[in-house]
């Protein structure tokens, strides 16, 4: 079994408009957007990082903003929910926030905790849930107060035709089952960041997902630092998975993996963080462009969207 995971490092989904993106998370959510860059294979889109004030492992979403990419459709072998921890008593404040923001908000309960789910505009799934006990200090410069902050990932569900594979391989992560209720189990890693929560929802029969704007892309978890991220390399292709080599990603080194389940995994160090190109009090404000599509800066300074 694996130690070297500290849970969730971020989450990376699919969007269809890079403003509508951003002010979703900046503007409805109150998230800090901690870095405007590109994408690496697709530099003439953006890549959107948001988060706490410095963006810590298991804070941050990230997105893809495809413009004008087709509606994904939801189903079998995907993230279907992420889920954000906010603190206790804070859902009437959140429902009446996203009211007119987002869609289908529903009140639930979750193996005991109050959720507010709802989705994007792209239909991407998300929900709130309360926690009495996350003491990560939140971003506030958005204009939503500490008392209903959002602090970070709680963590994420798998919508899976058969969860017994993904069970296996959390297991050998480092995840523990902590409890099964209708139709989900509960897989929950220790000693790690707060994001700390995998739940398996079991699906037979339903179709496989079809990826699209309001898809999660991939779904990365945190190690310390690359000499832990090169051990869990060495283990996860011993047990048979085909994993990339290292991959710089700038502000993290990221390995990936397909999931026998269907679910793009990445596992992503903790450092060098997003301060290592720009001053913390000024995060996500600049363009930042890998070394590699510096020399397009003009022609995409002229094509992405401006957000300010």
């Amino acid at each position: 079994m694996l130690t070297q995971i500290k849970g969730l490092h971020h989450v990376t989904s699919i969007a269809s408009d890079a403003v509508r993106n951003n002010a979703f998370f900046t503007d409805a959510l109150g998230l800090r957007r901690v870095k405007k860059t590109v994408n690496f294979d697709s530099p003439d889109v953006y890549h959107l990082y948001y988060g706490d004030e410095q963006g810590t492992p298991g804070t941050v979403m990230t997105h893809f903003p495809f413009a004008r990419a087709a509606r994904g459709r939801p189903g079998t072998g995907e993230v279907g929910e992420t889920v954000f921890a906010v603190p206790q008593g804070s859902l009437d404040f959140w429902a009446d926030r996203l009211a007119d923001r987002a869609e289908d908000l529903a009140r639930v309960d979750h193996f005991g905790e109050s959720r507010l789910s709802f989705r994007s505009d792209d239909g991407e799934a998300f929900a709130l849930s309360e926690s009495a006990d996350d003491n990560r200090d939140p971003w506030t410069g958005n204009g939503v107060g500490a008392d209903h902050a959002i602090r970070g990932f709680r963590g994420a569900t798998m919508r899976l035709a058969d969860t017994g594979a993904m069970a296996e391989l959390l297991t050998f992560m480092g995840y523990q089952k902590s409890d099964t209720r209708d139709g989900v189990t509960r897989y929950v890693i220790e000693g790690g960041n707060p994001a700390d929560t995998i739940d398996l929802a079991q699906a037979s029969g339903v179709r496989e997902a079809q990826q699209g704007a309001g898809s999660v892309h991939h779904i990365a978890f945190a190690v310390e630092d690359r000499a832990a991220q090169l051990a869990v390399r060495r283990a996860l292709t011993d047990t048979g998975h085909a994993v990339t080599p290292v991959i710089d990603r700038d502000y993290f080194w990221a390995i990936y993996f397909r999931t026998p389940g269907g679910v793009l995994f990445e596992i992503a160090t903790n450092e060098p963080g997003f301060d290592r190109d720009e001053d913390t009090a000024h995060l996500g404000e600049a363009l930042k462009l890998p070394s590699q599509h510096e020399h397009l800066r003009s022609a995409l300074e002229g094509h992405l969207q401006p957000l300010g």
